[in-house]
């Protein structure tokens, strides 16, 4: 099993910053791709960005040129770095690690983290 630890939520206004981190421990391997997602008050889930372990990236047009992924492997640890924050942008943010083992794919999520941006 592996555990996946947010921090870094909260409330802002328009046009600003905020930083989430995700800490993943216990059963880690090595063949992984770490992310975000989020969901929106009556919406589905979506992909915000996400990273392999080389460093590979995608995002979400929505966030392209706004949000920054990045990871630290020696941590286990990815980022999303979210800058010109709008309204739309709020939603429960959820780290995601897909990864891989004798051909074997595990799915893990975090808990979540609320991300509100004020008008």
């Amino acid at each position: 099993q592996v555990q996946l630890v947010e921090s870094g939520g909260g409330l802002v206004q328009a046009g600003g910053s905020l930083r989430l981190s995700c800490a993943a421990s216990g059963s880690i391997f090595s063949i992984n791709v770490m992310g975000w997602y989020r969901q929106a008050p009556g919406k589905q889930r979506e992909l915000v960005a996400s990273i392999t372990r080389g460093g590979s990236t995608n995002y979400a047009d929505s966030v392209k040129g706004r949000f920054t992924i990045s990871r630290d492997n020696a941590k286990n640890t990815v980022y999303l770095q979210m800058t010109s924050l709008k309204p739309e942008d709020t939603g429960v943010y959820y780290c995601n690690r897909d990864q891989w083992y004798s051909g074997s794919k595990s799915v893990y999520w975090g808990q979540g983290t609320q991300v509100t941006v004020s008008s």
